[in-house]
Formats: structure tokens, C-alpha cells, sequence
């Protein structure tokens, strides 16, 4: 029987994935990622973080090339292509549509002031109920950087684009964008429903540097002649859906609706919840962006929560202080410390500022240890309490904004490996934590065929989704993990 499939992309930082999706059973067929070690940032300067825009091409590429060969797939057997991609990068290109310089990318944070600078300058009043949020670091803060610090270059722009703007630009030949996609890099005006002057005219950008606005899902181009010769996929195939990987995270988990939450933890660790009103943290202390299904007629927010300091605290603990161990023996061994980590804890924040702690850096401390009764389990079990503690912190936010959360869908990946994890999260905040098998680049690939009309909605694109273990509150055990967070809450404060 001959085979069709739906080919999804998933633009991260680390590295490109691609995966098809046979149409038939929606199970993914095959999946490849390029580079298979981490893809180089450049950080020229303290704080900076860039990547060549043409890599993630190249990868893409390789990647396409690798699951086409193990599953015999041709061009024209693909119905239709999703891509998700790393949020709030800049990248801009000229007439020609190279690209100018690199993209400066969402870990970048030397846009800060500008943003800060436009928060004070348009009021809080206006970037809240109108942006939803402060400019803070985002994709238009970054574009304000460009314009001061390479006026030359800033000159020559024809069209800024995020990443995931950028590979479909490259798949079709046009450069287009998305209402989401504006949204996450805090051009749009949520009252005005259009791209808000106010913000430009304060960055001094040029209205015409936006792409054409597309939507989430619908067929925003088709493949170009010059890409199917680089590629093999056939001329014409439509691309059909794009979004930034949280907003794409909670689509491959199957949440659309208000009360739904969706949850990541691997380098940073994300909660992202769905919003069915207009709704912002006064304090911009969480994003509020459009969700994949938002419309005109359909208000559905994506409420982002990011801790910075999630698997890069585990990895570094794995590093520094258990490199014998394999993740899952360092798992083992702190699951044999108690509830608490007998009065240890470590506040997470090391991987540069929080926006959740206003954008304060505090750092990553640990408080506690007695060095006559405490030993590295102790301290493993603390930064995996620390890390679902922030995610705590961060969640309180959330509820303040009239958000609901009793259940969070997960991937079984990275942080959400660990039982201890899974366990310390479910018992602190109260929800039962489901786990899902699927990732960025299949649920990509389930986008496109809903963007393109093979599924009706997401219930029919998602009703293969294999759930894999749900894991409850154990109500014994709250008191404990309470009074551990309460511990957690009262070290940060001083701090703070």
C-alpha cells in the first residue's frame, strides 16, 4: 500500500528535527535531527547568543534527507509540511532575501534596556492591555538593538522573520509570518487586533519590514521549484502550519482550551497554560502571547511561565558533582534522600535573570547543608525540588491571572524522565501530571494536516496520541512537600 505522509520540523537551538507522519495511522513513521551534537551559538559578547539562520537550513535539510531515505518516502508523498521553531530570534534579511547578519536568538538578552526603555516610554497601561506584556527582551527589543548599534546594516532590511518565518521563506521563496508569531515578538495589539504602531513608531521601525501575515493553519505558501531541487520534496506541497515551539509543545500534547496546561523540561523548563480571555500578569512577570487556534472571533492566549535554570541545573549537578553516575543512577540515588533533602535547598536561578523574579539575576544558591549529615543525594534531590519549586513559584502567577490547574500534559522527556520529578511536581502543586509520548516535530507534522484539511480539528489530528503513565497528587505526602516549599519560598524572598 502506498504511503502518505505529513512532514513536521522542529527549528531548535541545539539542533533541527524533522519527522513524518503517516497519514494513515498517525504514528510517526521516522525522525532524524541535525547536528547529532549541539549546534554551536556564538556569543561574541557576554550576554549574547546568535546562530547562523542558513545552519538551521542545512540541517533541515540533512535531516529531511535521512528520513526520506529510511522510509522510501518521495516529494510528492508528503501532503504537507508544519514547522515549529525556538521563540522571540530575530533574523533579517535583505531584498535578495539572504540574510544580513546572524539571527539573534531567543538566550540573547542584550535587548533588555530597550525594551525596558519602551516599557516606560509607551506605559505600563498600553504594553498591558494592549501587548499583553512589557517589550522586555523580545524579538521587536531586539530590532531596536540592530537600529541603534548597525544603523548601516538596519538600512538594508526588507523584512524581519522569525526562525521558523525564516525556513518556510526558505522551503517557498516568500517571506510571510504569523499572527502568533507577531504576537511572541510583542508587535501585536491585542485591542487594535493589527500590528501596533505605537511600538514601532517608539523602536523606530519601518512598518514594511513586517512579512505578510498568514495564518497559523492554512496554506501560508508551497514549496519552490529551487527548494524541491534541494530537497526532493515535490514543487506545490503545501505549508501549512507554523508556530514557536511552547505554543507548538502544547498543540503535540493536545492542548487548545481554556484550563489546559502544558508543560517542558529540558534546558529551561516552561509551563504554558490557555487563556480564553484576555488576560496579563500586572508585574510582566509571565508572557501572554496568541495561541496557535487564536482568532478573531476566538480569544485562545497562551499564558508562558520559563524558569531558565531547569535541566542546565541537572546537567550541571550531573557534571560537576555525580559524573560517574548515568541520569537515571543519579535519579536512584536522590529518591533515596528524603522529603526536603533533610532541610537542603537550592534555588535554581543560575542561568542568567528570571523574568518571573522581574528580571532580577539572583543566581543559583544552596542553603542548608550540614556537612556532618548531608552527601551529594541530598544535594541531587534538592535541585530537582528546586527546579519544580520555581515551577511552583512561577504557577502561583498563573492562577493569579484566573488561570486553573489541575491537570499538566507532559512529554516523557528530559526532566519528566525522572520519577522523583514527576512525583515531587504532582504532590507540590496539587495536579495530576499526564505523560504523552509525541514531540515538537510530529505534533508540526499533525499542524500541517490540519492546516491543509486532513484532519477536521485536533481532536481527529490527536486521537492517536498515546498517553503513557498519569501520575496523582499523593494527598499523605503535601504536608511535606509543603513545608519544603514554604522553606524554598522563604530563602528566595530574602533574596529577592
Amino acid at each position: 500500500m502506498h504511503r502518505q505522509y505529513l512532514l513536521g520540523f522542529d527549528v531548535g537551538s541545539s539542533s533541527v528535527k524533522a519527522s513524518l507522519v503517516d497519514i494513515d495511522n498517525g504514528q510517526c513513521a521516522a525522525s532524524a535531527f541535525y547536528p547529532e551534537t549541539e549546534a554551536p551559538i556564538k556569543a561574541i559578547n557576554s550576554g549574547w547568543a546568535e546562530q547562523d539562520p542558513e545552519m538551521w537550513w542545512h540541517n533541515a535539510k540533512l535531516a529531511l534527507k535521512k528520513i526520506m531515505a529510511e522510509t522510501g518516502c518521495k516529494g510528492e508523498d508528503i501532503q504537507g509540511i508544519g514547522i515549529s521553531y525556538q521563540m522571540h530570534g530575530l533574523v533579517c534579511v535583505d531584498k535578495d532575501l539572504k540574510p544580513l547578519r546572524d539571527s539573534i536568538i531567543w538566550c540573547d538578552s542584550r535587548a533588555v534596556p530597550y525594551g525596558e526603555r519602551a516599557f516606560n516610554k509607551l506605559g505600563a497601561d498600553y504594553c498591558l492591555s494592549h501587548l499583553l506584556n512589557s517589550p522586555g527582551n523580545f524579538t521587536a527589543a531586539k530590532l531596536a538593538w540592530v537600529r541603534e548599534k548597525e544603523p548601516q546594516l538596519f538600512e538594508q532590511i526588507y523584512k524581519i522573520m522569525l526562525p521558523g518565518d525564516y525556513l518556510a521563506m526558505k522551503l517557498s521563496g516568500k517571506a510571510n509570518t504569523t499572527i502568533s508569531g507577531l504576537s511572541e515578538g510583542i508587535f501585536w495589539d491585542f485591542k487594535e487586533r493589527k500590528v501596533s504602531e505605537p511600538l514601532l513608531n517608539t523602536f523606530g521601525i519601518n512598518k514594511d519590514m513586517i512579512a505578510d501575515i498568514v495564518p497559523t493553519f492554512g496554506i501560508q505558501s508551497n514549496v519552490s521549484a529551487e527548494a524541491a531541487a534541494e530537497t526532493g520534496l515535490a514543487e506545490g506541497t503545501p505549508i501549512s502550519y507554523r508556530a514557536g515551539d511552547q505554543p507548538n509543545n502544547a498543540l503535540s500534547l493536545n492542548v487548545f482550551n481554556p484550563g489546559e496546561i502544558a508543560s517542558t523540561a529540558g534546558t529551561s523548563g516552561v509551563v504554558y497554560g490557555v487563556l480564553g480571555e484576555v488576560g496579563y500578569d500586572k508585574k510582566s512577570r509571565v508572557g501572554t502571547f496568541a495561541h496557535v487556534n487564536y482568532t478573531d472571533i476566538q480569544t485562545r492566549l497562551g499564558v508562558l511561565l520559563c524558569i531558565n535554570g531547569t535541566g542546565c541545573l541537572n546537567s550541571w549537578i550531573h557534571r560537576n558533582i555525580a559524573p560517574e553516575l548515568s541520569y537515571a543512577e543519579m535519579n536512584e540515588l536522590a529518591a533515596k534522600a528524603p522529603i526536603g533533602s533533610d532541610g537542603v535547598s537550592i534555588i535554581p536561578f543560575g542561568n542568567g535573570a528570571e523574568r518571573v523574579l522581574e528580571n532580577r539575576e539572583t543566581g543559583c544558591s544552596i542553603h542548608g547543608i550540614n556537612f556532618n549529615k548531608h552527601n551529594r543525594a541530598h544535594i541531587i534531590r534538592a535541585a530537582q525540588e528546586g527546579i519544580v519549586f520555581s515551577f511552583c513559584y512561577g504557577m502561583e502567577v498563573m492562577q493569579d491571572m484566573g488561570m486553573v490547574i489541575h491537570n499538566i500534559h507532559a512529554g516523557k522527556a528530559n526532566m519528566f524522565l525522572s520519577q522523583l520529578f514527576r512525583q515531587t511536581l504532582a504532590n507540590t502543586s496539587g495536579a495530576t501530571i499526564d505523560l504523552y509520548e509525541t514531540d515538537g516535530s510530529v505534533g508540526a507534522a499533525k499542524g500541517a494536516g490540519m492546516g491543509c484539511g486532513i484532519y477536521k480539528d485536533n481532536n481527529e489530528a490527536f486521537a492517536s496520541l498515546k498517553k503513557l503513565v498519569t501520575i496523582e497528587p499523593e494527598p499523605n505526602m503535601a504536608q511535606q512537600y509543603q513545608e519544603a516549599y514554604i522553606r524554598w519560598k522563604t530563602i528566595l524572598g530574602k533574596q529577592l
